[in-house]
């Protein structure tokens, strides 16, 4: 009996790694694609490439599938995605892949907040501790004093927010729609929106160009689907530590393909958001229990 548990738990944290694996490969293909293609433009095949990969599993569900009540919040969650996928495509190409992913780590602490103000939730002194300890982190990550800092690495923050913003209402809609309905209409409609400011601004692509976009929107969903397996042997604290490699793969990533070492600076933030965000997961989890 232990061994099947441990087993079990050993199937979820290799599925739970190989969506942080897939996440890094999406964050790396984003950066390198920015560089030659504009964002609005990375951003559309991004997500017209995910809706058409989605396209077949949806079609073999059948009708059922492709029912909603919340067209309006598709509409919704697909304006925010959209948002927030070109922002944070542009701010890839500004700040090292490792801030990047550390910044990612703020989202927790902006649910927090959007969560007390718009669900009502509680949150005592400790989390309020935690969350503005977590954003002291992002500060010293991002170091604005530092005389080559570009203003427009604070929209990874905002960035942040919007993904926050998407949790705020998956939570409240999540029970009325199917994730296949969710991954689903966020995706077309975020192409439907994303049209327009891509075409006007379209360059030529290459072959090697229009592969990796594909790859890009079939990873988006590739990462939902490893999570969902992952959940399906293993509860959420169970894998939760297992997060922080994130931060060492887009570590060693950044260096060996982008030459971009760490600053003290870096380091410094990546403790302090680290050990915060690391706060917040056991009072959110012994809250729970």
């Amino acid at each position: 009996m232990q061994n099947k548990k441990i087993k079990t738990s050993f199937v979820g944290i290799v599925w739970f790694i190989l969506s942080l694996l897939i996440s890094n490969l999406n964050d790396i293909i984003t950066k390198q694609a920015a560089i030659g293609l504009p964002y609005f433009q990375v951003a559309f095949l991004r997500f017209a490439f995910g809706t058409l990969t989605l396209l077949p599993f949806m079609i073999w569900q059948g009708k059922k599938s492709f029912f909603t009540n919340n067209f309006t919040i598709h509409v919704l969650r697909g304006g925010v995605l959209f948002v927030a996928i070109t922002i944070w495509t542009m701010g890839l190409t500004i700040i090292p892949l490792v801030t990047a992913t550390l910044l990612t780590f703020t989202i927790p602490f902006f649910v927090l907040i959007l969560a007390y103000f718009c669900l009502h939730e509680k949150v005592n002194t400790k989390l309020w501790m935690a969350t503005l300890l977590g954003f002291l982190g992002a500060v010293i990550l991002l170091n604005p004093t530092q005389p080559a800092f570009n203003n427009a690495a604070w929209l990874m923050v905002l960035a942040a927010l919007l993904f926050a913003s998407l949790d705020i209402i998956n939570k409240k809609f999540i029970n009325q729609e199917t994730m296949l309905s969710m991954l689903f209409y966020s995706a077309l409609v975020t192409t439907l929106l994303g049209a327009y400011p891509a075409f006007a601004a379209w360059q030529p692509m290459s072959t090697a160009d229009v592969v990796m976009l594909l790859l890009l929107g079939a990873n988006g969903n590739l990462i939902l689907f490893c999570l969902l397996k992952a959940f399906k042997y293993v509860g959420a604290s169970t894998v939760a530590p297992y997060r922080y490699l994130e931060i060492l793969l887009s570590a060693v990533l950044g260096i060996v393909l982008f030459g971009e070492f760490l600053q003290p600076n870096i380091l410094l933030g990546a403790v302090i958001i680290i050990l915060t965000t690391g706060l917040l997961s056991y009072e959110q989890l012994t809250k729970r229990q």
